[in-house]
């Protein structure tokens, strides 16, 4: 059982015993001090939710409405939808924040609490620090009979949120409905499965070939959109003759594709074509966070613009961006964030940017990837034990490369000549990730296992 309390929300397995995991004890306490946090800042008693397909979704939604309703907060419930969706729906409906019920890409048995503003953004970290005190000082009242919160339902949103892409300028309907793609498409039966193929049929898009697209929350596979959980689109994307495959995770923010001779397109890299259209059109600066892929700087820098970096999460690229104006910005997660739309990673804005891209590209998708920087990362973790200072192994790591260009704004992330390793705790596990990338995988396996060596070194154990 888990129960972890970050940036990223309020995120634990379902089940077990109050303070230990997502528990309706839990979900009950942070969502009423969620409430009386947005009502004390914004003086506005309306929130948004939506959730994702997953099977407690339900369970849980009914607890945090009546739990907003007890504090006197009107509730706007979009019923199943997307992150994106639902960060729009916030202002649109004038209301002082949203919660979004998604564990996004992480297994069936976990589910969360997502927190935004009144913007239709992820609160901050300090935000995220006074909701938490007031959870755990439980300091909150709730109101009375006559004061109790009322509920209303719309499903508006899902062709509010599509017209919204389809009014955006760098949207060429007419160029996607003319390359007449063949589609396939794993939503890991959640909510993409229906918003995509909507958002496909009103670009034009004729011929979608379906897998995994029922919303009933029963995963097909691990949910997070990599390679070695997409082996059945890359099947049906070969066995369909389709033009490509895309792939959503459960709350439809993360986006990868599949090309047309069955591989990955690369999740690094659906930020990195996304990116290259989009200053084609409107040259200004991009952010990514510093464990996305370097590719994303050749391509801005190639363009004539700057690239800056942002510590790993949303909220940190999104604060980067407004920072710097960028024009374009996300994760290498396969998460695109586009001012233009709103200031939220979005799946469905990707999608209807790329196929902008590659229908005037006039190229195969695969002919497209080899016209990036070509780049390998290596993926790595090592498990948090009580005995171990991460701050103090971090400190020592920076003092070993104090001559190679680094950065502490999140962890520690190293810059050498031809690759970099980025070292940093998890906002919502247990773990230090140890991300690598260089020209090779080869190249990029090598730094990462150097590093592990001396981390092992440091802390005196071996390699797991």
């Amino acid at each position: 059982m888990t129960l972890i309390k970050s940036i990223s929300g309020i995120r634990g397995t379902i089940g077990g015993r109050p303070g230990k995991a997502l528990t309706p004890v839990d979900i009950v306490k942070f969502t009423a001090a969620f409430g009386r946090f947005i009502q004390n800042k914004t003086g506005i008693n309306k929130m948004v939710l939506g959730r994702d397909a997953r099977i407690s979704g339900d369970m849980v939604r009914n607890l945090v409405v009546g739990t907003l309703q007890s504090i006197g907060m009107d509730v706007v419930d979009l019923g199943l939808s997307t992150t994106p969706t639902v960060e729009i729906a916030v202002p649109g409906e004038q209301a002082g924040g949203g919660i979004i019920l998604t564990a996004s890409h992480n297994p069936a048995q976990w589910n969360a609490l997502k927190l935004l503003n009144d913007k239709g953004e992820f609160i901050s970290d300090s935000e995220g620090r006074q909701v938490l005190d007031i959870a755990e000082n439980l300091d909150f009242d709730f109101s009375d009979v006559d004061a109790l919160g009322r509920v209303t339902f719309t499903d508006s949103y899902l062709q509010k949120h599509i017209d919204q892409i389809l009014a955006l300028p760098l949207v060429d309907t007419e160029a996607i409905r003319k390359a007449n793609f063949k589609i396939a498409l794993d939503a890991v039966n959640s909510t993409g499965g229906i918003f995509v193929p909507a958002l496909l049929e009103a670009l034009g898009v004729q011929t979608i070939y379906k897998i995994h697209c029922e919303p009933d929350g029963h995963f097909p596979h691990n949910p997070e959109p990599l390679a070695e959980n997409l082996t059945d689109l890359s099947a049906l994307v070969i066995a369909q003759q389709a033009d490509l495959g895309i792939a959503v995770d459960p709350d439809v923010d993360r986006l990868c594709f599949v090309m047309e001779n069955g591989e990955m397109f690369g999740e690094e890299y659906t930020l990195v074509a996304v990116s290259d259209y989009v200053l084609r059109h409107t040259p200004g600066n991009t952010v990514s966070n510093l464990s996305s892929t370097r590719a994303l700087r050749d391509v801005t820098v190639a363009s004539g613009s700057q690239y800056h970096a942002a510590a790993v999460g949303e909220v940190n690229v999104v604060t980067k961006m407004k920072e710097v104006n960028a024009v374009i910005g996300g994760e290498g997660n396969g998460g695109v964030i586009y001012p233009d739309s709103h200031y939220g990673r979005d799946a469905l804005v990707g999608i209807a940017l790329f196929l902008t891209h590659l229908a005037g590209s006039g190229k195969r998708i695969s002919e497209l990837r080899t016209g990036y920087p070509s780049y390998f990362m290596s993926k790595n973790k090592i498990t948090l034990t009580p005995a171990l200072d991460i701050d103090g192994l971090l400190k020592t790591m920076e003092q070993r490369y104090d001559q190679v260009p680094h950065s502490t704004i999140d962890g520690l992330k190293i810059d050498f000549e031809h690759g970099w390793v980025h070292l940093r705790k998890s906002n919502t596990e247990p773990i230090i990730r140890i991300y690598s990338e260089a020209p090779t995988p080869e190249q990029a396996s090598e730094i990462a296992l150097n590093i592990m060596e001396e981390i092992n070194d440091i802390i005196g154990r071996q390699p797991d």
